[in-house]
């Protein structure tokens, strides 16, 4: 497995997700999503795997103003202001390969194998 979890230091389900893999001892790899944020292909191979961005947008996110401009963009604005705003995705987003979770998912984890 190759797990990535991205989150924020703040999120308590981001913190979870970290002991739920340290609690099994499976490796993985943490990505504060405000200080490096998500690249393109790691973006494109998540909403393959989630269903595009929606998933990934939290509409409790903060930032109310950001999140009416992104209603009213086209997709491909909308997925560059959320790269540049990484505050607007839902945390953790928990990456193995190809498979994807948006949230704390613990019975999808442990189908991974």
């Amino acid at each position: 497995m190759n797990i990535q979890i991205f989150g924020s230091r703040k999120s308590f389900d981001s913190k979870k997700a970290e002991r739920y893999f340290k609690e099994r001892k499976i490796p993985y790899q943490f990505i504060d999503m405000k200080e490096k944020g998500m690249s393109r292909g790691e973006l494109d191979s998540i909403k393959k795997a989630v269903g595009g961005l929606d998933a990934l947008l939290d509409p409790g996110c903060k930032d109310k103003e950001l999140m009416t401009l992104m209603e009213y963009l086209s997709p491909a604005d909308r997925e560059e202001k959320a790269l540049e705003n990484p505050k607007v995705f839902k945390t953790p987003v928990v990456r193995n390969g190809k498979q994807a979770t948006v949230g704390y998912c613990p019975e999808v984890w442990a189908s991974w194998k």
